[in-house]
Parts: C-alpha cells; sequence; structure tokens
C-alpha cells in the first residue's frame, strides 16, 4: 500500500529502495549517483547524512566496517531509479541556479541534502494517505529484512544487506521470523515426501554406506 501511495511522487523511488534493501534514513539521503553502477546493478553504501549540533548536516561515514557494503539491485529498482533520475534532471533545470549540485540521489528540492526531519514529515503523510497505521520509518528496513528471510535469503545474506556487524545480529533481531519459516519448511517437506517415494533413494544411502 505504501508504494502504491507513492507512486508518481518525488520520493517514489526512496521509498522502493528502502523497502528492497532495508537501507537506514540517513544511508539513503547520503547516496550519490556515483554510487550507483547502472551495468551490474550494484550500490556501494559508504556515506549517510546526519545532523550534528552546529554544525548542520553532514556527510559521515557507517558506524561499523559492516556498514561500508555493496548491495544488488533488482531491475524494478534500477527502473524506479532511472525513472527517478529523470524526474531530478526537469526538476534541476526547472530551479536553474538555484539548484546546488551535490550528485545526491535524494536531495532537497535545490539539490542541497535533504534532512531527516524533512523526509519524515513527507513519510508521515504518505502513511496518512494510504490509511496506514503511524509506523516508524525504520520500521521499513524490519519489513525488509523479514521479506527477504521469508523469500528464502540466507541469513548471511540479509546480514550483508542490512550492514549488521555479524550474523548472530540478524538472527537476533529478528528471531520472531525464524517460527514462521520453520513451519514452511515442514509444509514444504511433507508436499515433497508426501510426492515421492524415497524408499530407492535410502537403498542407494545404505548401500554407498556399505561400500565405505
Amino acid at each position: 500500500m505504501l508504494l502504491i501511495a507513492a507512486k508518481g511522487k518525488r520520493h517514489e523511488a526512496l521509498y522502493k529502495l528502502a523497502i528492497t534493501t532495508g537501507l537506514r534514513k540517513g544511508e539513503l539521503l547520503g547516496l550519490k549517483w556515483s554510487d550507483l553502477d547502472w551495468d551490474t546493478h550494484q550500490l556501494n553504501v559508504q556515506r549517510q547524512i546526519q545532523r550534528v549540533p552546529q554544525k548542520g548536516l553532514t556527510y559521515s561515514q557507517p558506524k561499523t566496517a559492516a556498514g561500508r557494503r555493496m548491495i544488488i539491485l533488482g531491475s524494478d529498482t534500477i527502473s524506479a531509479l532511472k525513472d527517478h533520475q529523470k524526474r531530478q534532471w526537469v526538476e534541476r533545470e526547472f530551479k536553474g541556479e538555484k539548484w546546488q549540485d551535490h550528485d545526491l540521489i535524494f536531495p532537497s528540492s535545490i539539490g542541497t541534502p535533504l534532512s531527516q526531519s524533512n523526509l519524515n514529515r513527507d513519510y508521515k503523510q504518505l502513511l496518512k494517505e494510504a490509511n496506514l497505521p503511524d509506523i516508524r520509518f525504520h520500521d521499513l528496513r524490519h519489513t525488509a529484512a523479514s521479506l527477504m528471510l521469508k523469500q528464502g535469503a540466507s541469513v548471511k545474506v540479509v546480514q550483508e544487506r542490512l550492514g549488521h556487524s555479524d550474523a548472530a545480529m540478524t538472527l537476533n533481531v529478528y528471531s520472531h521470523v525464524i517460527p514462521g519459516m520453520q513451519r514452511e519448511a515442514a509444509e514444504k517437506m511433507d508436499e515433497i515426501t508426501a510426492l515421492i517415494d524415497i524408499s530407492e533413494m535410502l537403498e542407494k544411502v545404505e548401500g554407498q554406506n556399505g561400500l565405505q
């Protein structure tokens, strides 16, 4: 529902990227076009934007080494970013000399870094339009992780995409998703074993054990 409500809006691609990758708000706002390889679909996460008292909006490196990471984007997400870039070119032409080029993928309306508070206001308005609960922007990260796990992505892959320092942290945060996955796996195994005769397979295994 959120992506449907965001269709055609200025930050449509941002929300698409948030849900498909699990990037943090500051990481999304710190992305530059030079971080994206259109051919390989690789996106390099190497900075974030945050507000520092008495300094304003500043660039900073991710908190951990794992936060500096490479993420592969799907074709649909790449398509959304291409459309976003075209809209940004139009916006840039319209602003003329007011535009300040920082090479940011998701800048303010004049090209400068976009504050997290301004993005949050846009997000809250979008939730109202989509008739969704008042959930935090950070919850989109949890949604992304849960969807990846439920679609069969390994914990290691999810860990790397989220920028967690190790897989144990990912397991700890998303342990609530695992039981449901276990039930699905159990049902699938029942379906598989109900359709095939495993007796021949067992005989082959026993035969191989006897030769060892």
